[in-house]
């Protein structure tokens, strides 16, 4: 007998079995457990996305300022030619 034919005989005898008591209130426990979960991962979301605008808009305001695609002004001027 292989080791998964081992362990596949192990599985049925345990579904064939009787099978344990569920706590009470156990679906109700659950149930809140994943309302937490859901509650938190919508939060943290939003905070992701209000970071991400609140960081586009600093990076827009910056650049709007600034201009840093602009020549800067040459403090040379250049030489007077042809008077």
């Amino acid at each position: 007998m292989s080791a998964t034919d081992r362990k596949e005989d192990r599985v049925r005898r345990l579904l064939e079995g009787p099978h344990p008591a569920v706590p009470a209130g156990f679906a109700a426990s659950a149930a809140a457990r994943g309302d937490r979960m859901l509650r938190r991962r919508r939060a943290l979301r939003r905070v992701g996305w209000t970071l991400l605008v609140a960081a586009a808009a600093a990076f827009a305001v910056w650049a709007w300022t600034v201009r840093p695609w602009e020549v800067p002004p040459s403090g040379v001027s250049p030489p007077l030619e042809g008077w």
